[in-house]
């Protein structure tokens, strides 16, 4: 797709407030494919003045008339599936395999699963003598990543539209280019001027920006733990509601019941997938001592399947950050089994799929968020110890349990402190909530209680 050289504001393609342009790089090769308008808290009070002057009529707007543009809006993303899948290969460096099915498929079936919501969500309810409505909460300004960037995007936008909000979105500047084909798509599904609005820029300029501008109600972001707080920490000093998904460290928990072939290949799977930049990644891998050493080699066999597989991490800064935690492993004692710091290329931000063994709880690669296709396998003598090394972290987004028996693994499951669990391998529900305990957030995304997350109550009583 051709880049647009100005924001999408009230309906309409517009010139910048300033002339700085952001350059978008493609991953692999490194060359500058594209330049987008670095917005500025100009562009952004143009951008939220659209979205308040169209919040009353689309917020009055009958929630079936809503659910046909959202509609609309599905077919227009399906309709272009592959320019998303294209696009979205060219700015992140997924291999086009996993563009087409994971980064144009899942938005699609997310905005069309709140298609169907939006017609048939309760907005009303009666409770004694009391009628209680759900309403819109406004204005919302939606901050989003770059390794998911469109299902993130129609994971905020779709909900926010079917609840009746109006929306600011400024994208990751890494991936802006299939956020502009977003608007474009909004576009031609007939959506009302004002209601969808797009600035690009950094972070620290139109992102903070939007964080802080009073005429947002709800802040909605996902990306690192430590940006999440500074956005949490301004919107409550308004007193305005935030969702924040961020960071995870996610535990895979293998019993000593389960299949550990397939549990072991399914985790190393899972933690590759998009390179390893996924919040909710695996990246512990909790085994028995017994089979520990089975597992390991297991893994890191696995592993080793994946060199050409997956593409680079997005920038130049996340593939220094990756290799910097592997050096850091070595450095903590643990055993590279696969991988290491080393680059598979010349060019392209690469980064070789490593596993680590005898890994302890308290190392840095064990503790903190590497996002990046890395491995860490650790021992643990019974169940106690290894809900303990589960828990062990600030963060409580995702995890995974493998048992030979289904209740077993539930019954582990349900004493982790985590959003959300996987048991043996169990698919991923875009219509089940998303979200974490502890720093890994504040609310949820996807289905029923994502749309909750942009309705604030009223209740009337007679």
């Amino acid at each position: 797709m051709k880049a647009h050289d100005g924001m999408y504001i009230g309906g309409a393609w517009r010139p910048a407030a300033g002339q700085d342009t952001i350059p978008v790089v493609n991953p692999v090769d490194e060359q500058v494919i594209a330049h987008v308008p670095a917005g500025t808290p100009e562009d952004v009070d143009a951008a939220v003045g659209a979205a308040r002057a169209a919040l009353p009529g689309w917020a009055a707007t009958p929630p079936a008339e809503r659910a046909e543009r959202i509609a609309a809006l599905r077919d227009a993303l399906a309709a272009r599936k592959d320019e998303i899948a294209g696009t979205v290969t060219a700015e992140l460096g997924s291999p086009l395999p996993f563009s087409q099915a994971v980064h144009a498929g899942l938005p699609i079936a997310v905005a069309g699963s709140y298609a169907e919501l939006a017609a048939s969500y309760a907005f009303e309810e009666k409770i004694g003598n009391s009628t209680v409505l759900l309403e819109p909460v406004g204005v919302v300004g939606a901050i989003t990543p770059w390794n998911y960037p469109l299902h993130q995007i129609v994971a905020k936008v779709a909900p926010a539209l079917a609840a009746g909000c109006t929306v600011v979105l400024k994208p990751a500047e890494d991936t802006p280019l299939v956020a502009q084909l977003f608007a474009e798509a909004v576009h031609e599904a007939g959506v009302p001027a004002g209601v969808f609005n797009l600035v690009t820029g950094l972070g620290p300029v139109a992102g903070q920006a939007l964080a802080e501008h009073a005429g947002v109600d709800l802040v909605s972001f996902t990306g690192s733990t430590a940006v999440g707080r500074q956005i949490g920490a301004t919107a409550g000093a308004a007193v305005k509601p935030v969702a924040l998904e961020l960071g995870g460290k996610s535990a895979n928990v293998i019993l000593p019941s389960a299949d550990l072939a397939k549990a072991v290949n399914v985790g190393v799977a899972n933690v590759m997938a998009n390179s390893g930049q996924t919040c909710s990644a695996w990246t512990r891998m909790l085994v028995h001592a017994d089979r520990y050493e089975e597992a390991v080699e297991l893994a890191a066999a696995a592993a080793a399947k994946y060199g050409e597989r997956i593409g680079p991490v997005v920038n130049a800064k996340q593939r220094d950050r990756v290799r910097g935690y592997i050096e850091k492993g070595v450095a903590e004692g643990a055993r590279v089994v696969a991988g290491g710091a080393g680059t598979p290329y010349d060019k392209g931000y690469f980064i070789t799929p490593t596993v680590f063994a005898d890994v302890r709880a308290d190392m840095a690669i064990a503790q903190e968020e590497i996002f990046g296709p890395v491995l860490s396998i650790l021992p643990y003598a019974d169940e106690d110890e290894a809900l303990a090394i589960a828990n062990g972290t600030v963060y409580g987004l995702a995890g995974a349990v493998w048992a030979g028996d289904e209740e077993e693994a539930v019954a582990f499951a349900r004493r982790m402190d985590t959003g959300q669990v996987d048991i043996n391998g169990g698919r991923f529900n875009p219509q089940a909530p998303f979200g974490g305990y502890k720093q890994s957030g504040v609310g949820r995304e996807l289905g029923p209680h994502g749309l909750g997350e942009y309705l604030q109550t009223k209740s009337l009583q007679f």
